[in-house]
């Protein structure tokens, strides 16, 4: 995936039922993404016609899968799983030998596409985000060292 992909792929996600878009997922900050982690996402084209798309990358340490997307009509082809070889593939040759993915709890389709794939679904771990970079809230201006 580059980033002249953009627009097709993120048009995709808009239509797929459980995939959660932000600022976040903005040209600019897609292209961030690509830049950092490059050879790690990919589309799946099929005469020119878009049918899926992931991203995915790595801090070092771990890999994560995000916004794995198959077009409605294109699924139950193995596009999706195949699009996780290819990331899986490309962390692997980086040293990544574990990937997270993360999946909206009333997104029935993506919980069971990972179950079926043999993801191991984590109930142990409670996840916080914070939506404003650091420094605009209150009392976080400073880190403890």
């Amino acid at each position: 995936m580059t980033l002249a992909d953009y627009d097709e792929v993120f048009a995709l996600w808009r239509v797929t039922p459980g995939i959660g878009l932000s600022q976040a997922d903005s040209r600019a900050s897609i292209g961030r993404y690509l830049e950092r982690n490059p050879g790690m996402s990919f589309v799946a084209r099929s005469g020119g016609e878009l049918m899926g798309a992931v991203i995915s990358g790595h801090d070092g340490r771990s890999g994560a899968l995000h916004h794995l997307a198959v077009s409605e009509r294109c699924r139950g082809l193995g596009i999706g799983a195949e699009l996780v070889r290819l990331c899986m593939a490309a962390l692997a040759r980086e040293g990544i030998e574990r990937m997270h993915m993360f999946v909206h709890a009333n997104n029935p389709s993506g919980l069971g596409f990972w179950e079926r794939a043999g993801a191991r679904r984590r109930d142990d771990i409670v996840m916080f985000t914070f939506m404003d970079a650091p420094g605009s809230r209150p009392g976080s201006g400073k880190m403890a060292e």
